[in-house]
């Protein structure tokens, strides 16, 4: 919104000063801020609201650890709700608006929000861990993730030296290996979405656990927003230009401050889960931003913690099936690692780590052409 002021104003000559909202840096910054106030803002009185509506809060797994059963029963859950809540203002503020990207980001986020949402109050209303059907939430996060991708086909920049680019799949490393899927790139995009989703939502079970991994990725995702969609930096680290997607950092802001927000009132001991409604949302997010940005296969590596909790459900599944032995002592893996002894804040804070880890990781990848 305030870039149209700008737009109509500065652009003109009428309010000087309101050329810095010409700058990309500088609305991120300001989405960050927008987005933490309104979610620190609505903190206490949503968690009291929810509390009083939810009762006994989120149902715990009863064949879960045995202390977050005492722990953290009655805890409310939708607290989601106050992340998309930071988002959506810090990115409507500040982004330009008629920006293909922004709009596609948020379709997905919001999109996956309500389907969250819809999970988690099932879930409360039913007193059961068990929410939506997954086939039915799988069904409809591909579609909101299909027609979100075919917004980018059809109306996103083009790259000058790439005009496939928005069909393609780029590669790390490889400067000139780009593969045009065709319209195929349909699916391919989707299941990074819908995959981003899930694996998030997987990493959420430990207060803050998914909170911060999420906001890390989101930063490196805003960097390489910034770089991809500036033509100079681009060429000067040999990455594919994607015209316009630079817009796209000002979303990842209003992610990060969002996240900070909430890690307020999701620090242990959490006094509000995210639950389906966030993690679905954050997940299929950072999804979006990486098939907007041209680094879907970075996400891999950048969003690895959340690849590694996936494959340890995976594996167990699997294993579980055909052997009838569990590889892992339960899953998600970080469960496993409280069953081996190791404390919540203990397997939160090296999962961090591990987080930042992956994310320098990835942004190297930025350089090694």
């Amino acid at each position: 919104m305030f870039y149209w002021l700008y737009e109509q104003l500065a652009a003109g000559g009428h309010v000087p000063i309101l050329n810095v909202l010409k700058y990309i840096t500088f609305r991120t910054g300001l989405a960050i801020f927008t987005a933490q106030l309104v979610v620190v803002l609505m903190g206490s009185r949503f968690i009291r609201w929810m509390q009083a509506k939810q009762g006994k809060g989120q149902p715990i797994r009863a064949e879960g650890i045995e202390r977050h059963v005492v722990e953290k029963a009655g805890t409310p859950t939708m607290g989601g709700v106050m992340i998309l809540a930071g988002l959506g203002v810090g990115t409507l503020l500040w982004a330009d608006l008629s920006n293909v990207y922004i709009w596609a980001v948020l379709l997905v986020t919001m999109g996956y929000g309500l389907l969250g949402f819809l999970d988690d109050y099932a879930k409360v209303t039913k007193q059961t861990t068990a929410g939506i059907s997954g086939r039915v939430r799988l069904a409809l996060e591909a579609l909101i993730a299909v027609a979100a991708v075919t917004m980018l086909i059809l109306w996103g920049g083009r790259s000058p030296e790439a005009p496939a680019l928005s069909t393609s799949v780029a590669f790390p490393v490889f400067k000139a290996l780009l593969v045009d899927l065709g319209w195929f790139y349909l699916a391919f995009a989707a299941f990074i979405i819908v995959g981003g989703a899930n694996a998030v939502n997987f990493t959420d079970g430990l207060d803050g656990l998914a909170t911060v991994p999420v906001m890390i990725a989101a930063a490196a995702f805003g960097l390489i927003a910034y770089l991809v969609g500036n033509y100079v930096f681009a060429q000067y680290l040999q990455l594919h230009f994607v015209p316009g997607v630079g817009e796209v950092a000002v979303f990842c802001g209003a992610m990060i401050g969002a996240g900070l927000g909430f890690l307020w009132y999701n620090a242990p001991p959490a006094k509000i889960f995210m639950g389906d409604t966030g993690a679905l949302a954050l997940g299929g997010a950072l999804g979006a931003v990486a098939v907007a940005t041209k680094h879907e296969i970075v996400l891999g590596v950048i969003g690895g913690l959340f690849v590694l909790e996936t494959l340890s459900v995976m594996i167990q599944v699997a294993s579980f099936k055909l052997t009838g032995k569990r590889v892992f002592r339960m899953a998600p893996i970080h469960h496993h690692f409280e069953k081996l002894g190791w404390s919540e804040s203990t397997v939160v804070i090296r999962f961090w780590i591990i987080a930042v880890m992956l994310a320098m990781l990835g942004l190297a990848t930025l350089k090694l052409r």
